[in-house]
């Protein structure tokens, strides 16, 4: 029984560290970056950029209205160490689109070098409400005409496959999207996907805590 145990051991801290350092190759993925915020803690950006981050989505704002306090440092960081950036905006089903576009305006400066902005689809734990499709889409629609008119560019869509199965977003808005999938490209949505979050694993020199690795698809 002890040398089970110790085999099993060894072969979920193989797998673990395996998951740790794991990227797609970049034979096929060449263009590869990183999602953060406040809570990846203070961030060396030179050291992210030698590591080949290619690019960076910062959080700006969450659905319930808050504004991430480490987005302008994160902001200015990126642009100074040679790296593309973007914001990102965590949507939420219990408050409207122009209550969640406002946060959003008001902390992220117009910035023409700035990457397409990202309004990320996922359940909230703390946001138990479920509406309709129909108002979903409604809502969803308004906040992507009030952030493409501040940042001037078409937004993306990051839609986790537990959402899109509730809301089939990929065929109710036509926009870029931006599907999940630790390890596996998904096949989740009515389209193809642009981008692909490939871990939310990931270590990597510069940046406390596991990141959300994602790649552009060749």
């Amino acid at each position: 029984m002890g040398f089970a145990l110790a085999v099993s051991a060894a072969l979920v801290t193989a797998l673990w560290l395996f998951a740790r350092g794991w990227a797609p190759d970049r034979e096929h993925y060449p263009m590869q970056g990183v999602s953060v915020g406040a809570g990846n803690g203070v961030i060396e950006w030179g050291t992210l950029a030698a590591q080949g981050t290619d690019f960076a989505y910062i959080r700006a704002a969450n659905g319930r209205g808050q504004r991430d306090p480490a987005f302008g440092t994160n902001w200015a960081e990126a642009r100074r160490a040679g790296m593309r950036y973007g914001a990102l905006l965590d949507f939420s089903l219990c408050r409207s689109a122009s209550s969640q576009a406002t946060p959003f305006i008001t902390t992220v400066p117009r910035d023409n070098a700035a990457l397409p902005p990202v309004i990320r689809l996922a359940f909230d734990p703390g946001c138990t409400a479920r509406p309709g499709r129909d108002k979903v889409l409604s809502e969803l629609n308004t906040l992507v005409n009030l952030i493409e008119s501040h940042a001037g560019k078409t937004v993306v869509l990051n839609v986790t496959k537990d959402f899109d199965t509730d809301y089939d977003i990929g065929s109710g808005v036509n926009r870029t999207l931006w599907l999940d999938g630790n390890f596996f490209p998904p096949d989740y949505a009515t389209r193809p996907w642009v981008v692909w979050t490939a871990s939310n694993m990931r270590h990597i020199d510069g940046v406390d805590g596991p990141v959300r690795w994602s790649v552009v698809a060749p």
